[in-house]
């Protein structure tokens, strides 16, 4: 039984940034792993859909090439998931090349000791996932959503969460770094402790509150974060100076990107915290204990997929006229109308091969129609976002809206308005529109059945 388990997260994700004094203050307290998220779903399903990464290399390279040089110093493991935000093979390998590209440049390469670097691959294969589906395998979560052979069929990328016990296994080999496809954002964290005998409870809690870095502190761009699990809780701080951990500022980390404030689902069980008790033992750090680990059968794991739904065109106007700044909403409707029947004289489209959707920025382009606030300012930006099934459809019909867009009157029997571009040509193709397709759970036999684990030596 270890007595405890110190982990530090350097940031809620490779590529936001993080303290680089906060980091070294992080590594003089000797921790025994270091954990970062590499994505999530917060951005949509472009990422997904693409298999690309929405951070700049250039910023993942820089961060990455600090908490490699801390890893070397400690010799102590180095854990990412979710690489390249979403997690797919692709992505996986775009880390390894990184790794292998900052390892030669600091002389990480070396022959007499190679970096053993463990690959978590979890991108699914549509033919078994089909299989599986005609086994009624696979779960649908709420709020629940089709599923068919052909919507599996249409995805592009397909990823599987991958749990606690996958990335256990990756450390079971002696890697120095493991690079892991999609991953439950508090599995890197959580694995360790758990592997060591930590208190369960603690291992699953600790890491829901810490997967983000210091956003659990006071001060939550400062990125680094230390916690340390042991056989009865969790005690957690940051490292940055004027950062302070509260009860408050912890207890509220369980309400982020979580339906439930008390219980998280994760593969292989969920984490209950009604009776967790949150106890300042400073002005910085937090004492948790009380958390509990449920086990469940069967192991599942979440999948996410995402697919094409057609490409899009945007165009932007700018409304400075009282008038019909007042007036934007009944503008718009009339606009749409008017478009819609343009389009479908000159283009002979069909109501459902293409999407006209106005946001109005000032008013309501956050909530659409389920805005409740009707303050008016002194100008309202238009925008339009296009959508068909072909690139080519998609900025015809910003040609053809151009115009009216730029010169549409309020009624007929007033003289044509002008209004603004904020550029020009007014019309930007945005090219392909992913949607995600999946909300369901892959019920497995053995937790490994979903992953593929390689080892490499750099």
């Amino acid at each position: 039984m270890i007595s405890r388990t110190r982990v530090l997260v350097p940031s809620g994700v490779l590529g936001l940034g993080f303290d680089s004094e906060a980091l070294a203050r992080a590594v003089a307290l000797s921790p025994n792993v270091i954990c970062i998220d590499g994505g999530s779903t917060d951005s949509g399903p472009y990422s997904l859909g693409t298999s690309t990464s929405k951070y700049s290399r250039a910023v993942c390279v820089r961060e990455w090439r600090q908490l490699m040089q801390a890893r070397a110093a400690l010799g102590i493991p180095l854990i990412i998931g979710s690489s390249g935000t979403c997690g797919s093979d692709d992505m996986v390998n775009w880390m390894l090349d990184i790794t292998r590209e900052i390892a030669a440049e600091t002389g990480q390469d070396h022959d007499a000791a190679p970096l053993k670097v463990a690959l978590l691959y979890t991108e699914q294969n549509k033919t078994n996932l089909q299989e599986q589906l005609a086994q009624q395998r696979i779960k649908p979560l709420e709020p629940a959503v089709p599923l068919d052979q052909a919507i599996l069929d249409s995805c592009t990328h397909i990823v599987a969460l991958a749990g606690a016990e996958h990335i256990q296994a990756a450390l079971a080999t002696g890697a120095d770094i493991i690079i892991a496809g999609r991953t439950t954002d508090t599995a890197v964290v959580s694995a360790l402790p758990l592997a060591r005998g930590c208190h369960p409870g603690a291992c699953w809690h600790a890491a829901k509150i810490a997967e983000c870095g210091a956003l659990c502190s006071t001060h939550p761009t400062s990125g680094v974060i230390v916690v340390d699990i042991d056989d009865t809780g969790f005690t957690i701080y940051p490292t940055a100076d004027q950062a302070h951990c509260t009860p408050h500022s912890v207890s509220a980390h369980m309400l982020y990107e979580n339906t439930d404030p008390f219980i998280l689902y994760e593969p292989g069980g969920h984490l209950d915290v009604r009776e967790a008790r949150y106890e300042a033992l400073d002005d910085t750090r937090v004492r948790v204990t009380g958390s509990r680990w449920i086990p469940t059968q069967p192991y599942t794991v979440k999948l996410e997929g995402a697919r094409l739904g057609g490409f899009q065109t945007t165009l932007l106007a700018l409304l400075r006229s009282p008038r019909y700044v007042a007036n934007a909403r009944a503008w718009v409707k009339r606009l749409e109308g008017h478009l819609h029947r343009e389009i479908s004289a000159s283009l002979s489209l069909s109501e459902t091969a293409f999407q006209l959707d106005f946001r109005l920025i000032g008013e309501n382009a956050t909530l659409g129609e389920l805005e409740t606030q009707t303050s008016t300012g002194h100008e309202t930006g238009v925008l339009l976002i296009i959508t068909a099934e072909t690139q080519e459809m998609a900025n015809e019909i910003g040609k053809l809206s151009n115009p009216f867009l730029l010169h549409y009157p309020l009624t007929d029997d007033e003289s044509l308005p002008t209004f603004a571009f904020p550029y020009s040509p007014a019309q930007t193709a945005r090219g392909p529109l992913y949607e995600f397709c999946l909300n369901h759970i892959l019920e497995l036999d053995e937790p490994m059945s979903a992953v593929r684990l390689e080892e490499v030596l750099v």
